[in-house]
């Protein structure tokens, strides 16, 4: 497979400004477990985990504390060594879920599993399910339940677009853990079934597409690295696998239907760490930026450190002040208060945007101009979707499309009158579900 030489990309999109410089050259350090964990049960898609320990059990880094509750769902570990204080429910950036919380001692060692050598799909996927190994672009979907797609796939792309401004957890261990990430796309595709993959990566990370392809070009590798457009949202799965092999995914239907499947730069070393090294998924790599923290920073966490304990590990806050802080990235993440909230394994970055940043104002009336259709890579018209869930009609709401928007926030970033269109769309699509009117 050879390299492409001219940058692919998608219709539509926009172009906010990356702000990466804050952190991409921060290499990845590791930040220590702090003195109390609170681990979600509830930290991917699907069912949440069932707590299979008590208050004052005795557990290690790697004991597993929540069991996956069928398919669609993920086991979960502790990330300390220590006493169960206690499980209570507990806040999390998008509502309230039962938290396992641990007293970190500091002494127990990590227990891990047999590695595997050269395993078969089967063997991979469930050591990829037993390590609790999810999405780490965010979604958190069981990445063991992907790879066993029934449809026929013929195309496996690692998605190293990292479109979101400020997050560079990706591009870092693209750069830090090349053999490691690299190693792990390989997992990945053998458990889906193929020999070969392509690791897309937009064209603003010269250095990561000059590293992992000469990684892939010494080690002789069935792969390839497909150069992408810099534009957002360059790394939503549809608008990734359109640009990458120009198949269009249907509305309703997942990339698997058209013989394709996208995994994380993350997701992929996670699956070497499981795989190769028998880790179970319980610390992360994460992006902490934004002009309100002291010290922008790529950093391991611990599953269940509070964001105040990360903050304090960055320095703190800087000497203008943070108006926002946001769970994810400015365009889809979450923006948050409370900062005893634990980071998760979807956890990519947190952000402490001051005043020059973040939008903290009113929004205005819709003055019609279609600015937000114009700029939607799913082709709404998110205008219409906003007026009829404020209007309380979710029928109509759902008819021009709330379903099938990616809560990319395109809409919202190209508004002028700043309406807060990404949250209309997320009410439409809850009373949908709820069969409201």
């Amino acid at each position: 497979m050879a390299e492409s030489l001219k940058p692919s990309t998608f219709l539509r999109g926009v172009h906010p400004s990356h702000n990466k410089e804050l952190s991409e050259r921060a290499a990845v350090s590791v930040m220590p477990a702090p003195k109390t964990v609170y681990i979600p049960v509830q930290q991917h898609l699907g069912r949440p985990a069932v707590p299979v320990v008590e208050k004052g059990a005795a557990v290690a880094p790697g004991t597993l504390i929540a069991r996956a509750d069928g398919a669609l769902s993920s086991n979960v570990f502790s990330s300390v060594s220590g006493v169960v204080a206690d499980i209570r429910e507990l806040a999390t950036p998008s509502g309230y879920c039962p938290h396992i919380v641990i007293d970190n001692d500091g002494a127990g060692e990590p227990r891990e599993l047999p590695s595997l050598d050269d395993p078969s799909a089967e063997k991979i996927r469930d050591r990829l399910d037993e390590c609790g190994v999810v999405g780490m672009g965010g979604a958190g979907f069981p990445t063991a339940m992907k790879l066993a797609a029934k449809e026929k796939i013929d195309a496996f792309i690692i998605n190293g677009a990292e479109c979101e401004p400020y997050i560079t957890c990706d591009y870092r261990i693209m750069l830090d853990y090349t053999e490691q990430f690299v190693r792990g796309a390989q997992i990945l595709a053998r458990g889906a079934g193929l020999d070969n993959f392509v690791i897309a990566i937009e064209e603003n990370k010269p250095d990561a597409i000059d590293r992992v392809g000469r990684y892939i070009r010494d080690n002789k590798l069935a792969a390839a690295v497909i150069t992408l457009k810099t534009k957002y949202p360059q790394g939503a799965e549809k608008q990734l696998i359109y640009a990458v092999t120009g198949r269009r995914v249907p509305v309703g239907k997942l990339p698997a239907s058209v013989g394709a499947l996208v995994d994380n730069v993350h997701t992929a070393l996670s699956a070497y760490l499981a795989v190769s090294k028998g880790q179970p998924l319980y610390r992360r790599v994460m992006t902490v930026s934004g002009r309100g923290i002291k010290n922008p920073s790529n950093i391991w966490v611990c599953n269940g450190t509070p964001y105040r304990d990360i903050i304090e590990f960055c320095g703190g806050e800087s000497e203008t002040p943070a108006v926002k802080m946001i769970s994810g990235g400015p365009m889809m993440g979450f923006a948050v208060s409370d900062t005893g909230i634990a980071a998760t394994k979807t956890s990519g970055s947190l952000l402490l945007l001051t005043d020059s940043e973040a939008f903290t104002g009113e929004p205005g009336p819709c003055i019609n101009c279609a600015e937000c259709a114009a700029a939607c890579p799913m082709k709404l018209m998110p205008m219409y979707i906003d007026s009829y869930i404020l209007a309380g009609d979710a029928k109509n709401a759902v008819k021009y499309g709330a379903r099938n928007c990616i809560e990319c926030g395109c809409c919202a970033f190209v508004c002028p009158a700043k309406r807060p269109l990404v949250q209309s769309i997320r009410l439409a699509k809850k009373k949908a579900q709820g069969g409201g009117k």
